[in-house]
């Protein structure tokens, strides 16, 4: 029923022919009027009265149905649907499968943590490894979703080179092998058709430093006498700083912090990876490294939550590109090797470099 039909008549109303036409009754209304044809006028017949007190009676039950809440109050009136009840909130789920993500988190630490302080040489190798299958997602997934083919053999073959010389020479050592590895992908290309020469070996050279360069300063880390102690307060703070961004930022997260690039990442998730890797270097810079003070271990997590947070984003400009969600599905609940290693690349030469103004480099 429109509003009009409780509202005031309209000019002119009473004076149209029909609606004089119309016969009076207890079953008629001005809203029939307006919607039906002039009833014809009959002359009253005996079963006239009991007609309309059937019609009464029905009226009536259609007023008391209504009362109830079972029926309309009037014929040209549609029965009011029951209220629904609103769904009760649904709480906040986790993207993927923690389970599996702490399951898989906890078996690579243990093996990292071993390697770092049984033999050094070992972990060298386990940065290597990751090196060179990161380097396989990257040039993977670059082939796949843009045709970029960025030769692989020349980027793990200068990649691992990358670390060990970075181990052994230092930050000389790396940069000779990083230009060595940007010259082997020039050359390597030429063996290829010359379409699209120049995105392959930009390409190459993009990788080149991406993951082996910034992976070699976890290397120039571990030279140092105290070499393990300072790996493992690289690998605290970030992880520290990770998992305070998501603990945060899935409780209290309400502001995006850069929704173009990565939606689910939160200002409130931010200040939580500050406060949480501020602590951490505290207590690292006081308890795990030689000549290390508190106040150089707040600093140093300030310093690694953000080049940890800038890392992630910048991996997710990369997949947004891309048009995929994770690298790889190699690590159950994680993605792939890159999907790890995104914050942990561009911190590897911010913690070095603080680390040597702070206590030196041996």
């Amino acid at each position: 029923m429109n509003d009009s039909s409780w509202g005031a008549p309209q000019a002119g109303y009473w004076g149209a022919p029909e609606m004089q036409a119309a016969p009076a009754g207890p079953a008629y209304d001005v809203h029939d009027a307006q919607h039906t044809r002039p009833m014809p006028i009959v002359p009253d017949v005996p079963d006239a009265g009991r007609d309309a007190d059937d019609r009464d009676a029905r009226d009536e039950r259609d007023r008391g149905a209504a009362r109830r809440g079972g029926g309309p109050l009037f014929r040209d009136e549609k029965p009011q649907e029951p209220m629904s009840t609103p769904p009760p909130p649904q709480k906040k789920r986790a993207g993927r499968d923690l389970r599996a993500a702490i399951g898989v988190g906890v078996g690579l630490g243990a093996v990292i943590v071993a390697s770092l302080f049984i033999v050094k040489a070992v972990f060298i190798g386990v940065i290597a490894i990751a090196v060179v299958v990161g380097l396989w997602e990257l040039t993977s997934r670059l082939e796949e979703r843009k045709g970029i083919k960025a030769p692989l053999v020349p980027l793990a073959v200068g990649g691992a080179a990358m670390i060990v010389a970075g181990y052994v020479r230092g930050a000389e050592g790396a940069w000779v092998a990083m230009a060595l590895t940007a010259l082997a992908v020039l050359v390597w290309r030429m063996t290829e058709p010359p379409e699209g020469y120049l995105t392959d070996v930009t390409a190459g050279v993009f990788a080149a430093f991406y993951v082996p360069f910034l992976a070699t300063f976890v290397a120039m880390l571990l030279s140092a006498d105290d070499g393990p102690q300072r790996v493992l307060t690289f690998l605290l703070l970030t992880v520290v700083s990770d998992t305070g961004a998501y603990a945060v930022g899935w409780r209290f997260g309400k502001h995006k912090l850069a929704p173009r690039i990565s939606p689910g990442k939160t200002r409130e998730g931010l200040f939580g990876a500050v406060a949480f890797a501020m602590v951490a270097g505290a207590l690292c810079m006081e308890f795990l490294i030689d000549g290390g003070t508190w106040w150089q271990g707040l600093l140093l997590g300030l310093a690694v939550a953000a080049s940890a947070t800038l890392g992630d984003l910048g991996e997710s400009m990369i997949k947004r590109d891309l048009g995929i969600k994770d690298m790889g599905t190699l690590l159950p609940g994680h993605g792939g090797i890159m999907d790890r290693l995104d914050s942990l690349l561009p911190t590897a030469p911010v913690v070095w470099l603080l680390l040597v103004l702070f206590v030196g480099s041996s």
